[in-house]
């Protein structure tokens, strides 16, 4: 039997949390429900998956809480900060100072270096990368012969690990991806699922990705399953062959 997130979350720290989000979007006729009372916490390091079929509403759900979409009801905290209180500079300042992001796209400069990249939303906020964090993110991803590139130098894992790095040197209280392997084969992908297992396990970050992937999903301390907007299932360290079956029965 799977345990409830509001069980899972009474004995530590909350990095993020949805309480009743409603989001809609159209009017009248063209009203489409995308999320549909949706209550979730994420756990300081802990590590969570999001699924589900097409227009379940899997990563409406994640733009709300990285604060890239707004919610039409309900709220959402990064901390104890409620993202509904705040006005566009504010949320802004929130999600580049305490927000990371890795996208399917890999979103990388390409007039700039890796290096560059790594660090641009530290050089945006006027902040100073910590050398000693830097050098740990960057030998943990293996890319520190590769510093000097251009994204159009490196292949797409190689990009990919720059934009985690991205991610990770700002030291955000949560990491989002979207999709962070789409773009990848087999081998880049399992190295991008390390890495970001190794964000949780070694850095106590904590990540949340929204995947189509089981393998993808099983990297995860939890997978947690939408379908048509609603919370339907959560599976506990599942394995790959455990999310598959899940995802079969959910599609049927």
């Amino acid at each position: 039997m799977s345990v409830s997130a509001a069980e899972q979350s009474t004995s530590a720290e909350i990095a993020a949390r949805a309480t009743d989000v409603t989001k809609t979007y159209g009017s009248g006729d063209t009203t489409v429900e995308a999320l549909r009372g949706v209550s979730l916490s994420f756990r300081s390091g802990e590590f969570t998956a999001i699924m589900g079929p097409s227009g379940s509403g899997k990563s409406t759900l994640m733009h709300c809480l990285a604060g890239l979409d707004s919610v039409s009801g309900g709220s959402v905290t990064i901390g104890d900060t409620d993202l509904t209180s705040l006005g566009d500079k504010e949320m802004t300042r929130l999600r580049r100072d305490r927000i990371g992001f890795v996208f399917q796209s890999y979103n990388l400069v390409p007039t700039l270096t890796a290096r560059e990249n790594i660090t641009l939303p530290l050089d945006i906020a006027g902040r100073t990368p910590d050398q000693q964090w830097f050098d740990t993110v960057v030998e943990r991803l293996g890319i520190g012969e590769r510093l000097g590139h251009r994204p159009s130098e490196l292949s797409g894992g190689q990009q990919q690990r720059v934009a985690c790095a991205r991610a990770l040197v700002g030291q955000p209280a949560i990491i989002f991806g979207d999709e962070p392997t789409g773009n990848l084969d087999s081998r880049s992908s399992g190295e991008v699922m390390s890495i970001l297992r190794a964000a949780v396990d070694e850095f106590g970050q904590t990540v949340v990705i929204v995947t189509h992937d089981p393998r993808a999903a099983s990297w995860a301390d939890r997978v947690v399953f939408l379908a048509d907007g609603r919370i339907v299932e959560e599976l506990h360290k599942p394995s790959a062959d455990d999310v598959y079956a899940y995802m079969k029965n959910l599609d049927a």
